[in-house]
Parts: structure tokens; sequence; C-alpha cells
């Protein structure tokens, strides 16, 4: 055999659908008939899959297909055996800015869903504003039915074989934080605003994710008190790997990925799972499960009804304003300082 691994330099370094030796040589898959996606764009270039939320005139809000769609292209991607790493992003002037909460918060009954594969689930957003009257009895586990899966599928970046990475920039509030957390590394611009004002009423974290990234007394620090911090203070207190000034934040985590995509699939895999049974040992599946109940609880005590009512007759906006003004961060960039 005279093309056997031991002849070419560095043989390590081909993909995994590359060489006559391949596992999956003569098996190219048809990729003509590609799906099409409500919240985001899916692309791979060379060993990069590019998944990027775009819904940039919503602040890429979150709603009932973002989860679905998320764990959908996650699977691509780690099916593909092109594919080294993953990278999640934001298209606009932010990453995320978390639900789309207008729904349930004004009680609007609006949907901009597939109807005929929400309608009459726990999913239907006409359904979860029933389940959000303050004059009616909430039904925890209708609540807790709709949120688990939200969280289903944003764990897919950390559940997935290949390795993720968030790059953020803008903002990444709230749920964003949901998503961007699952990540195994996050790339964030310097100015980048993160954080999840919510505790301040109607939010605890339903991913449960805040603690194991960043330790008990920062994660705290943070949620009890709804403060937001910069990209470059998320890397010095270890949340995102690094930071970089916005022009700067395309190039950093290009060079970031680019390093991972020269690994072979296999030792990245190897590398991930290994360290991911020390994640998974801290208790994420139980602190998830956790929050999503108290997050449940928290739009449904006297506190979040009068959150609730007073979005509901003064709009969700104006709620927003009242929640955070007394902390000094109403809109500003570095809530909090």
């Amino acid at each position: 055999m005279t093309d056997h691994a031991g002849t070419r330099p560095a043989a390590w370094r081909d993909g995994w659908d590359e060489g006559a030796d391949s596992l999956f040589a003569g098996r190219e898959p048809d990729r003509a008939d590609e799906p099409e996606y409500r919240t985001l764009s899916y692309e791979v270039t060379g060993r990069i899959a590019r998944i990027t939320f775009d819904r940039p005139e919503h602040g890429n809000a979150i709603t009932a297909d973002t989860p679905v769609e998320l764990a959908a292209t996650v699977e691509r991607a780690d099916l593909d055996p092109r594919v080294h790493v993953i990278l999640l992003s934001g298209r606009g002037k932010g990453f995320c800015g978390g639900y789309d909460l207008g729904v349930f918060a004004e009680n609007s009954g609006g949907s901009g869903e597939r109807p005929g594969e929400t309608t009459g689930t726990v999913l239907d957003p006409i359904v979860q504003a029933r389940n959000h009257n303050p004059f009616a009895n909430w039904d925890p586990m209708a609540d807790y039915a709709m949120m688990s899966r939200f969280n289903r599928g944003f764990a897919s970046l950390l559940h997935a074989n290949k390795p993720t990475v968030a790059k953020i920039h803008g903002f990444c509030v709230a749920g964003g934080t949901d998503i961007a957390l699952y990540c195994d590394q996050i790339v964030a611009a310097d100015d980048t605003k993160i954080g999840y004002p919510p505790t301040r009423v109607w939010g605890v974290p339903a991913a449960g994710m805040w603690a194991h990234r960043l330790g008990d007394q920062r994660a705290k620090r943070l949620l009890l008190t709804g403060d937001c911090i910069t990209g470059r203070q998320a890397a010095e207190w270890g949340l995102a790997v690094e930071s970089a000034p916005a022009d700067e934040l395309d190039r950093r985590t290009e060079d970031l990925v680019e390093r991972i995509a020269q690994m072979p699939i296999n030792q990245l895999m190897m590398v991930k799972l290994a360290l991911n049974s020390a994640l998974l040992a801290q208790g994420v599946a139980n602190s998830t499960m956790v929050g999503t109940v108290f997050d449940g609880m928290s739009r449904h005590t006297r506190e979040g009804y009068a959150f609730q009512l007073r979005s509901a007759t003064a709009g969700f906006r104006e709620a927003v304003r009242e929640r955070d003004e007394p902390f000094g961060d109403h809109k500003q960039s570095r809530p909090g300082r």
C-alpha cells in the first residue's frame, strides 16, 4: 500500500470526508434541497458550520421556532463530516435580546409561528397567553412543558458532539444568555451588554447555567441585582474566553474557530466529552429543571402579575423602563455602573 498515512505529511489533519481511506469516501450526500428557517440562517464554509440568528429587526428575539431550528441546525452540523466546529452569532445590532415577551406580557395573543405545527400545543402563544392570565388559574406544568422545550433546543449546543462557539456583540441579555452560556466557548465584543435583568421581576434564568460558568458568588452578584456586565468584564470573570474591540471581534473569533478546525474531529469529540463529564457531574440538568420551574413561578407571583398588568395597560417597554430605572441602567450600555 503506497498511500498509507505514514507516507503523507501530517495525515492526521485530513478531515473525516477526505482521503481514499475515509469512512465517507464515495458517500457524498445530496445537499440540493436545503431547508429554510424562519429565525436563523445556516451555512458551511470549509470546516466551520455557521448558525446566525436572523431577526435583526426584532433584536433576534426568541420565538417558538428558535429552539426547534437551533437544534435542527446543530444536528445538521454534528452529522456533517465536513464540519469540525460550530459558530453561533447574531445578525444586526446584537446577538440576542431574549424572549419575544410581548405576547405574554401584553396578552396580545399574536403569533408569527407556523400555525399548523404549534396551534393547540403548549407552544401555542394563545394557550400560553391564557395560562398567563392573572385572573385565572395557572397550570405550572403547562408552563414547564413549554419552557423545558426551549431549554432542550438551546442545550443542543452543550450536548453536540462537536465544539460550539458563540460570538456575541451588542447585547446578549435575558433569554439570549440561556443560549450563549450553553456554548463551549464565548468570544465577546468589549462593549457587549451581558446579563439577566428580568431577575428584577418576572424571570429566573431557565437554563440554570450561570453558576456553572461563573461560580457561585459572581453568578449571585449579577442575578441578585439584575445588573449587566460588559464583554470585557465577562472575559475578566471567565464567562467569556476572550473579548476584543468590536471592530476586531470577527477577526479574533475567526482565528479561534480556524485553530479549532485544524484539529481532528475525533480528538475534538473526545476532549469535549471528557470535559463535559465534569460539567454535567456538577448537576447541570438539575439546575436547568429548578431554574425552569422557578422561572414559571416568578411570572405568577403578586409582583409578577403586577408587572404583567402594567405591561398590558402601559405597554411592555414602559414596564421595562419602570423596572430598570431605579437601578440607573435603563438603555445604558453598562447597567449598574
